[in-house]
């Protein structure tokens, strides 16, 4: 079974290859490749946005009279998936990036805009640096100072990192433990102080006093006694003693006492009458009980 894997070809001994015939083919010719996307574009026709790695049939061929530093160019044709245009594209070994020709359009990308202007940057720099050696060498203390300064940064770090590293992890959990431990009981015992007042307020109300006049002498012991402004206010009215003296009666004419002795004799009648009849009722309930 093993001859039927061998992927070497035999070749007899007086084999020539110079005389196998050669095939001559177009130098443009294309070859059909089948490639990924190697970055986000939009077709121009359909606005169909086609992202990066999207899969594609394509076709390749040599771009003729363009190399860079002898590296050959390559052109690649694909469809858009949406609306079957053909789009082209070719490589940019300057940039080690592709460039798209025709058909569609690169999305905008924010890394490589910074990548042209940091390009840019270095070549304004290199250009003035070709003629001033004076503004080279300040570039280069520049750059030296900058190197310094990141150097002394990283050591900084490094010595920080050092001292941080002598405390184990298990005496930073412990401690964060017991800050913890402590923060709670400290609220709880601030909780209990708070319940402790409110219920003790609450327990002396509901009890009260003991005698309905405790609440009397309660109150007037602690209203304070004011001061008696009686004895040091100055008294406006002087106080003044009537006396009333019985004047007595004179003996009147002899007409009076007569008119005075009939009214008497009837007041006196009155009264028998009615102590007479009161004696009669008492006897005659006593004889209707018997």
């Amino acid at each position: 079974m093993g001859e039927r894997k061998v992927l070497n070809k035999y070749y007899p001994p007086d084999f020539d290859p110079s005389k196998l015939p050669r095939l001559r083919r177009p130098k443009n010719q294309q070859i059909k490749v089948r490639m990924m996307l190697p970055m986000s574009v939009r077709c121009s026709t359909c606005g169909n946005y086609i992202y990066k790695g999207t899969k594609f049939n394509s076709r390749k061929e040599d771009v003729i009279g363009e190399t860079y530093l002898g590296i050959q160019i390559f052109r690649f044709y694909f469809k858009c998936t949406k609306c079957s245009a053909e789009l082209t594209m070719k490589t940019d070994p300057q940039n080690s990036d592709y460039i798209v020709e025709s058909g569609a359009s690169r999305n905008y990308e924010p890394w490589r805009a910074e990548d042209e202007v940091l390009d840019k940057e270095q070549q304004k720099r290199d250009a003035e640096e070709m003629g001033d050696a004076m503004k080279s060498l300040e570039n280069r203390t520049l750059d030296s100072k900058r190197e310094m300064d990141i150097i002394a940064a990283l050591d900084e770090m490094k010595s920080m990192k050092s001292r941080h590293a002598t405390v184990s992890v298990d005496a930073m959990l412990e401690a964060l433990q017991r800050t913890g431990a402590e923060k709670v009981k400290r609220i709880e015992e601030e909780d209990e102080a708070v319940i402790k007042s409110i219920f003790g307020k609450r327990k002396a109300s509901e009890e009260g006093p003991s005698n309905p006049t405790d609440i009397l002498t309660s109150s007037s012991a602690e209203i304070p006694k004011e001061p008696k402004k009686r004895a040091t206010s100055k008294q406006p009215f002087k106080s003044v003693h009537i006396t009333v003296i019985k004047k007595q009666s004179q003996p009147s004419s002899s007409t009076t006492p007569a008119l005075a002795k009939p009214e008497n004799e009837k007041r006196e009648g009155v009264a028998n009458t009615g102590l007479a009849s009161l004696f009669q009722n008492y006897g005659s309930s006593d004889e209707d009980e018997d």
